[in-house]
């Protein structure tokens, strides 16, 4: 709502702007009396005549005449009585409508416009009647398709289109039938591919990894496709694979853009977790619970709470999953801390405070207020990936107590 504000307020100053600047300019361009235009009208008529001299078109008792004519004039209109200016700048006009124009244009909205609609809770309403429209249009493309069967190029649209709506099972089977038509395109095959391996619950064995390889056949390049395979090593222990890949995968990104800054955190941690064990204890570290070596915040520099699985849900956690609270400063993807712990510790209670921060440079002590979140994840990996297990994202201040943060939903 403030954002609404704002422009509003921006727009009307603009208006005010172009509405005012001609009656200003008048304080200025008008300040000439009618003495001064009147002599300046005389004068220009005075030079013409000597010019009419000068050519010859009037001879000189003629010019005398109308010299001394204009003279007697120029006495006449240039009385001490005309010296005030004619115009003068309209300040009251001026006031009136700078006051004016923003209360009408705010009284206006407020009287025909929609106020409410500008709260969030109103916001998060009116988008319920869009998603559903977009089921319905979803659900009319597949009963299109399942009387064109051949349409392949459909069949791909509807896969990708269940995706996001996060709808896997069924953005696999379309993704199948959309057959050959994936073959050139790098981008559905990584997508098709990382449908796959959420449905198997984030194992890459088998048809997700050749999914894999022909997407990064079409374009070695492709960074889903890169970011997928480095993923698929990581799951079956190779860490230094994951590793070149990943690496290979920052070379193509924007050096200091969010995506860098969250792969290179991905690449710190599979570092971190495979460095005193080898490559191939790796992805048992992540489920493990972070260690907490550092003396800890004061509890007014931290946020508590409590973490649980929605029981519709519960089947779709392994034990050893890797369970990640998380706090970020609002509008950054960065974190300001971590906590990771077990799949099998929940429900559970939580404190995120300086000893889970990411980077000592950024504290949840230095901050007034943080979004939280939990996920879960099959792969125990910093990035977020389709198929791990989130809760809503609650902004809380820091020093709360009590957040309830329940894992309802699946990242699409």
């Amino acid at each position: 709502m403030t954002g609404f504000i704002v422009a509003a307020a921006l727009a009307v100053l603009v208006t005010l702007a172009l509405l005012l600047r001609p009656l200003v300019r008048i304080g200025a361009a008008s300040a000439l009396s009618h003495r001064q235009l009147n002599s300046a009208i005389l004068r220009e008529q005075l030079a013409r005549l000597d010019q009419d001299l000068a050519d010859g078109t009037i001879d000189a008792p003629d010019h005398a005449q109308a010299r001394e004519e204009l003279q007697r004039r120029v006495l006449q209109d240039t009385a001490p009585a005309d010296a005030a200016p004619g115009l003068r700048a309209p300040r009251r006009t001026l006031a009136a409508i700078a006051l004016a124009l923003p209360v009408a244009a705010f009284g206006l909205y407020y009287a025909i416009g929609n106020p409410a609609s500008l709260r969030p809770q109103a916001v998060a309403a009116a988008t319920a009647p869009q998603e559903a429209e977009v089921e319905r249009m979803v659900a009319n493309l597949a009963a299109k398709l399942e009387r064109e069967p051949s349409n392949l190029k459909g069949w791909a649209m509807l896969g990708r289109s269940y995706k996001v709506l996060g709808r896997g099972p069924e953005a696999e089977r379309a993704y199948d039938r959309a057959g050959a038509f994936l073959d050139a395109d790098a981008q559905m095959l990584a997508d098709y591919a990382d449908v796959a391996a959420a449905n198997a619950g984030g194992n890459f064995a088998g048809k997700p990894t050749r999914l894999i390889e022909r997407a990064l056949r079409v374009d070695p390049r492709n960074p889903m496709a890169l970011w997928l395979a480095g993923t698929a090593a990581m799951r079956a222990g190779q860490s230094d694979k994951a590793l070149t890949i990943w690496n290979g995968l920052m070379q193509q990104l924007p050096p200091g853009s969010e995506d860098a800054r969250m792969l290179q955190t991905a690449i710190d941690d599979v570092r971190g977790r495979a460095g005193g064990a080898g490559a191939g204890t790796a992805v048992a570290q992540a489920a493990e619970p972070a260690k907490q070596d550092k003396p800890a915040a004061p509890a007014a520099a931290s946020v508590s709470g409590t973490v649980d699985l929605a029981p519709a849900l519960r089947s779709r956690m392994a034990p050893d999953d890797t369970v990640m609270v998380i706090a970020r400063l609002p509008g950054s993807r960065m974190p300001v801390a971590v906590l990771r712990v077990r799949g099998a510790q929940l429900p559970m209670q939580f404190t995120l405070d300086d000893s889970l921060a990411m980077n000592p440079q950024a504290l949840i002590s230095t901050a007034r207020q943080v979004q939280v979140e939990a996920r879960i994840s099959h792969s125990g990996l910093a990035m977020p990936e389709a198929g791990d297990l989130i809760s809503p994202v609650r902004t809380v201040q820091v020093g709360a107590t009590g957040v309830t943060l329940n894992v309802a939903q699946v990242r699409p």
